[in-house]
């Protein structure tokens, strides 16, 4: 019988090399992992003791079933995505307040200054599944960093 040992160590930091934009968590195979260790196994396979076809179709199926969840993985991360823009076009016309956080030095002479700050939003932007509320000085703010929402006062120009 033949057996095949794969170093998970250098299949990660292999993955991680190739895909260092990828935010994945890494501790888990993906669809590529999968296909280079079934192509390992079958390199390596004794030829007088082929794999059994039952195990062959086995691992084939499982392989089928990894690219079908990574696409759907996908899929749902475009719809939450487009689901968000919906979501927050309701900020448009609305005021928002948020804390900018500034930090100047490093080390000891690190200084961090917090002023508060208001806008009112007039589009919703997003980029690389990021939201930013665009507001009517042409600056962007962070979704996750907006404290308050609220209607614009009376005597604010540009309010609904």
């Amino acid at each position: 019988m033949s057996t095949t040992s794969v170093n998970n160590n250098t299949t990660t930091q292999a993955t991680v090399g190739a895909n260092s934009t990828n935010t994945l968590d890494r501790t888990m195979l993906g669809e590529d992992d999968f296909l280079k260790i079934l192509i390992t196994q079958m390199q390596n396979q004794d030829p007088t003791q082929p794999m059994d076809d039952k195990e062959t179709i086995a691992q084939m199926a499982q392989f089928t079933a990894v690219e079908q969840m990574t696409k759907l993985n996908e899929s749902f991360t475009n719809f939450a995505a487009a689901q968000s823009v919906g979501t927050l076009s309701g900020l448009i016309g609305k005021n928002i307040s948020w804390t900018d956080t500034v930090t100047t030095g490093t080390g000891d002479n690190a200084t961090t200054v917090s002023t508060p700050k208001e806008g009112i939003v007039t589009a919703i932007s997003m980029k690389d599944n990021k939201a930013q509320a665009v507001l009517q000085d042409g600056s962007k703010v962070d979704v996750k960093n907006i404290e308050t929402i609220s209607l614009p006062q009376s005597g604010t120009s540009g309010g609904v």
